[in-house]
């Protein structure tokens, strides 16, 4: 069936933005907007359901641009359905400070839900939105009041189909029955090498059959099949959908249509002269018709669609104001009035207890003492629950039908990080999710851009050195706690006793716009003395342990597992009269924030002879101890054999920290 005109001249209105601001910065991809732009028009216009003057509305329906090298393609579709992105915002594509970056930025642009452009990534955030949605309803949803109820739509092209990470996040999806999430596939067969065939020929089809979804081929140009297409995915509640759209990258461009050469450049002024007559389009670059704004205006739409959920909503506290409440607080992001004090008090009873504990086993009770404080707390882990001790009491497993609190997520550690940091940008939930320490390198991108986005995620990494023992070097991580320290807006923890676990876990709870990575050793550690200045400390990120006896002549600073045998070598030294004291780091990232005065009562600028301990790499430790002192670490890979072994081997003891410091006194 023909399209009509009047579509045609609405999905044009893409195709020409989208060019002209690629041309304008003279960078981007023009490509996928104009391939794309009959597939936009349906969905924005006749589905979604959104309102561009509250970009935050809680019920909205949540869209992705997985492929977000397109991003012309979604400030287009803001800009013309009425969000505050402006024509100057289009013409100012690609440039300092602009609205419109190179690729979807969270926080620049009012309507993007999440930064894109590492392929696969933005699909996998979507499946995060799609369990938040049905993980959510299933919490608080009664009969007759549907208060979360909202479809997670995606785009994707060929290259998050070639990602790893799409089979990871597409199996589970289909395994959980994901029937409010809907995939458009931009089938262009092109990436930036060329044609796909060369390179990629799966049956994406059979493909994703296989996962558990249903899927629909249409022709990607065809908006009566595309829309009868959507209608057949949102008709089914069972299963995720995926749209395979058949289309031709730069749809409109004379010369570059279907070819590479659209994918990631402009399309140079002759072509889009001669494309503007191709698509009959008579305006001058960045000039649209009052129609065509008036037919993509969706402020009003959106206005009644807000209202209406707002009476719902309005009757739901009527019928449930004690759930109406909480699902008001979650979704804001506020923790519990009382939490701050509870906390307060289970980590001060925790120093209380005493008692040696793997921080592992330290990190499980506090889980369990704070989860019943945390609802929201949706947690997960990498097949290795039982190793990591994430499960807590009361944890039920989200399934198909069921209302649970934890996910397993099978060995899919670069699929679940994303999909958490999907699920943090829905809202409602403070996830956490597991592996081993070693493992984050499977992660390692989706850790990076949860920071990027500044999400409240909760990464647990245990079995956090050469600690771990017999697993050997394939397992004992090495450069792992260097490349999270310097992530930047990420909090890394590695505490030393249970006290600092609890604390750990409450800070990392509490911070609302960064990620943290929690820490913990497999081998039991010993409880450290404090006084409740010392516990206070804690959250400083670094304190005085242990304070000099007598003149302060060197310090040693150490972490997690070696805390220990900094206590150990304290108490050698300062029975043969060196005044020395000791230093817990749990969390230098937060230790470099504090004022200077906090930071030199800790650390003095006048003593010289520091030494660090730490089972890891120990280039990260310079910046403290600066040239003139010792790192005692890893500068190797490790060894399978006992972790008692493995430390004297490499060197990492207690006389070895006598003797670093002995040397610099």
């Amino acid at each position: 069936m023909p399209t009509p005109i009047n579509e045609r001249k609405l999905a044009n209105a893409i195709r020409v933005l989208s060019f002209d601001a690629v041309q304008k910065a003279n960078s981007g991809h023009p490509g996928a907007p104009m391939g794309m732009a009959d597939i936009a028009e349906v969905l924005w216009r006749k589905f979604l359901k959104h309102n561009p003057a509250d970009p935050n509305w809680h019920n909205r329906d949540r869209f992705v641009l997985s492929n977000g090298h397109g991003s012309m393609l979604i400030y287009s579709l803001l800009h013309l359905s009425g969000y505050d992105v402006s024509v100057d915002d289009l013409k100012g594509f690609r440039q300092l400070h602009s609205k419109t970056p190179g690729h979807p930025e969270l926080g620049y642009t009012p309507g993007v839900e999440t930064t894109t452009g590492p392929l696969g990534q933005g699909i996998a955030n979507a499946v995060g939105f799609a369990i938040a949605e049905k993980t959510l309803a299933a919490q608080f949803n009664r009969d007759g009041h549907n208060v979360v109820d909202h479809h997670t739509y995606a785009f994707l092209g060929d290259g998050c189909l070639m990602e790893g990470i799409s089979h990871e996040v597409c199996s589970l999806a289909g395994t959980l029955a994901l029937g409010k999430l809907v995939f458009f596939y931009d089938d262009n067969g092109i990436s930036i090498d060329g044609n796909v065939e060369g390179w990629f020929t799966d049956d994406t089809q059979a493909r994703f059959e296989s996962y558990g979804w249903q899927v629909i081929k249409v022709d990607g140009h065809d908006t009566d099949a595309i829309t009868q297409a959507t209608e057949q995915a949102i008709a089914e509640t069972a299963k995720p959908s995926l749209i395979i759209c058949k289309t031709t990258i730069g749809a409109g461009s004379p010369n570059k249509q279907g070819l590479a050469a659209s994918h990631g450049a402009p399309l140079g002024d002759d072509e889009i002269a001669l494309t503007r007559d191709a698509l009959s389009w008579k305006h001058a670059p960045f000039e649209l018709d009052d129609e065509i704004y008036e037919a993509w205006d969706a402020k009003a739409k959106g206005d009644v669609q807000q209202k209406n959920w707002d009476a719902d909503f309005e009757a739901y506290k009527k019928a449930y104001p004690e759930l109406a409440a909480e699902l008001s607080r979650r979704l804001n992001g506020e923790l519990p009035a009382d939490f701050a004090s509870q906390a307060q008090a289970y980590i001060q009873q925790t120093q209380e207890a005493g008692g040696d504990v793997a921080s592992r086993k330290a990190s499980q009770n506090a889980i369990n003492s704070l989860q019943p404080l945390l609802p929201e707390l949706l947690g997960g882990s990498a097949d290795l629950a039982g190793s990591n001790l994430t499960l807590f009491k009361g944890a039920k497993g989200i399934e198909k039908d069921a209302d649970g609190n934890y996910i397993y997520y099978g060995v899919r550690e670069f699929g679940m990080t994303a999909i958490a940091n999907g699920i943090a940008l829905h809202g409602g939930f403070i996830p956490y999710v597991a592996t081993f320490l070693m493992f984050m390198e499977y992660a390692r991108n989706a850790v990076r851009m949860g920071a990027l986005m500044k999400q409240r995620v909760i990464h647990v990494y245990t079995h956090d050195s050469i600690g771990l023992g017999e697993d050997g070097p394939t397992h004992q991580p090495v450069e792992q706690l260097t490349s999270l320290r310097t992530t930047p807006n990420l909090r890394t923890w590695r505490p030393c006793d249970a006290t600092e676990s609890a604390s750990a876990w409450v800070e990392a709870i509490k911070s609302e716009n960064n990620p943290s990575a929690l820490i913990f050793s497999r081998q039991s550690l010993p409880h450290q003395a404090r006084d409740s200045e010392q516990v206070a400390n804690i959250t400083k990120g670094g304190y005085v342990l242990a304070k000099e006896q007598g003149e302060l002549q060197a310090i040693i600073i150490a972490t997690g597992s070696e805390v220990g045998l900094a206590m150990e070598a304290y108490e050698a030294l300062s029975a043969n009269g060196v005044g020395v004291r000791v230093v817990s780091m749990p969390c230098a990232e937060i230790f470099v924030e504090q004022d200077d005065s906090y930071r030199e009562a800790v650390l003095p600028a006048d003593i010289r002879a520091r030494v660090a301990v730490e089972a890891a790499h120990v280039d990260y430790w310079y910046k403290f101890v600066g040239l003139d002192g010792k790192v005692i670490g890893m500068t190797t890979y490790g060894e399978s054999a006992p972790a008692s072994d493995l430390y004297k081997e490499f060197g990492i003891t207690t006389d070895a920290v006598v003797e670093a410091v002995n040397s610099l006194v």
